[in-house]
């Protein structure tokens, strides 16, 4: 009779380790799938690297501003239209935005 609780309780243990092992590869994937774009941003909704003055999230000073950056689906950022970069389009690094 001592062996059943035991074994129910290492059961129980292995299946929570998987649990969160499966929780935690979700996450990474997730992660992999967004991608920084720089220059597309509201003013006031980057996720983050806004520059001298700013603090990180939230922090953008004006609409498309080139050193600040917005995850987005992974493949995109190229195609995500900014009005303050030379190209026209969001950018996968900083930039110096277009007179």
């Amino acid at each position: 009779m001592t062996s059943k609780p035991r074994s129910l309780s290492a059961s129980t243990l292995i299946l929570g380790c998987a649990l969160s092992l499966s929780a935690l590869s979700t996450t990474a994937h997730a992660a992999d799938d967004m991608e920084k774009c720089f220059g597309v941003a509201e003013a006031g909704k980057n996720d983050c690297a806004a520059g001298a003055g700013t603090s990180c999230a939230g922090t953008s000073k004006t609409k498309d501003q080139a050193n600040a950056w917005k995850l987005v689906p992974a493949g995109t950022c190229l195609e995500i239209p900014s009005t303050t970069s030379p190209t026209g389009f969001g950018q996968k690094a900083a930039f110096s935005a277009k007179s």
